[in-house]
């Protein structure tokens, strides 16, 4: 049996990488993009990392900086980020016989064997100078024989500029050196409290934590960790997966623009936020069997009157239907809205999924589940989704109309470069 190979690659400053891509006159500019209602920078360019913006502060304390150095400022634009990483991902599953995407801007890749046809570097090469001539966007390779090495091999390449944005850490010599080099909050999974406990324990380094016994890192702290102590040592411990799981729970939320005092409002919201999560359930083949309603004003202005509440229900019958799922949702939302507040999120989530395999119907069910073309309910979902896919959101819920008071504060927002023939760039 072959040794496992994997590598990681990752999209360089993804969003800001993807608003300079069709803005070449920003190709030294500084740019950040920022967080929904344009509170917060949530990516950087590589230029504006320069200028030591940090991630996560929000715009209005960055203004100075903004005037000073010409820092170039987006609102989040998820349809062409969404539409990036399609490209990407479609370009690296035409290089690798697996391709298990991790995130927006993530893939592994199953390299294993590869290297009797091609050494992994060059491979790695081969890559990065794909996916910049299909999609434009610049990419690191990490390569390496388990996933927790080959997220370190990736921030190797991302931090040393003389590897050319690819590393190949196969070579144990050279995964220790690497190692020691390594600070321990580098290491994929280990977080901000985890790392403040290794350290307290003399662990400092991605080598100290590999040479730690696995025993003691299980007791003290979880199998997880000792897994990623065994992954620093080679040993694969995260085993391939050939197929996504299918979700436990899906979630539409948001931060309004501007408060909202008014039910009317909060209904037209919360209809939005039912259908979008009973597009997800028909795109993933479930139907959800319990729903959870939340609203809640803004915590971090304590001068208003403050409210939060959630409630939740079961369906008799599992359901991806769109007209039950938003009427459910409009009932708690009704049950639990009191006036003189001013909401600043709203949510809904659904959870209890199954698939239509298990799903069990009501004893009193109008409309019994078939198999085959399915209900009649299911024919009309598939039909207002199929639509939909066509002429970008055409069919809506007669509580979805209305004025969008409860719309996101987007002021920076780039065109949809990709994804509408009225927004394609144009050359002069």
């Amino acid at each position: 049996m072959k040794p496992s190979v994997f590598a990681l690659v990752d999209c360089n400053n993804f969003y800001a990488s993807c608003e300079k891509l069709f803005r070449p006159d920003l190709r030294y500019t500084p740019v950040v993009v920022l967080s929904n209602n344009d509170g917060c920078v949530v990516a950087r360019s590589k230029e504006a990392k320069a200028l030591g913006i940090k991630m996560g502060v929000p715009i209005q304390h960055i203004k100075a900086e903004i005037r000073r150095y010409g820092i170039e400022v987006f609102s989040s634009n998820y349809t062409l980020y969404g539409d990036m990483s399609r490209r990407v991902m479609t370009t690296l599953e035409a290089l690798s016989p697996r391709v298990d995407v991790y995130s927006i801007d993530e893939a592994f890749l199953d390299l294993t064997g590869i290297n009797r046809v091609v050494p992994f570097e060059d491979f790695g090469r081969q890559v990065k100078d794909t996916v910049y001539q299909n999609v434009g966007l610049s990419v690191c390779v990490g390569i390496a024989p388990t996933r927790t090495l080959a997220k370190l091999a990736n921030y190797a390449a991302k931090k040393y500029p003389a590897t050319g944005g690819v590393v190949d850490l196969t070579d144990a010599i050279r995964q220790r050196r690497l190692m020691e080099r390594v600070p321990v909050g580098e290491v994929w999974g280990v977080g901000r409290r985890i790392t403040a406990r290794l350290e307290s324990l003399g662990i400092t380094t991605a080598l100290q934590l590999a040479e730690a016994d696995p025993t003691t890192l299980r007791n003290q702290f979880s199998v997880v960790l000792e897994r990623t102590a065994r992954e620093l040592n080679g040993i694969p411990c995260l085993p391939w997966e050939e197929a996504p799981q299918p979700k436990k729970q899906i979630m539409c939320s948001r931060s309004f623009g501007q408060p909202l005092t008014q039910l009317k409002d909060l209904e037209e919201a919360l209809a939005h936020f039912a259908t979008r999560v009973c597009e997800k359930l028909r795109g993933g083949d479930q139907f959800a069997g319990e729903i959870m309603v939340f609203i809640r004003t803004n915590p971090f202005r304590p001068e208003v009157p403050q409210y939060s509440r959630s409630v939740t229900t079961r369906l008799i019958t599992p359901s991806q239907d769109s007209r039950v799922i938003v009427d459910k949702a409009l009932e708690l939302l009704r049950s639990i809205y009191r006036q003189g507040y001013q909401y600043a999120k709203a949510g809904v989530l659904v959870s209890e999924l199954v698939t239509t395999s298990v799903r069990q119907a009501d004893l009193f069910e109008a409309e019994p589940v078939e198999t085959g073309g399915g209900t009649r309910s299911e024919r009309l979902m598939a039909l207002m989704d199929q639509i939909n896919r066509r002429s970008r959101g055409a069919l809506t819920t007669a509580r979805q109309a209305g004025n969008n008071a409860y719309a996101m504060r987007r002021s920076h927002l780039s065109p949809a470069y990709t994804t509408n023939w009225r927004q394609l760039p144009v050359v002069h």
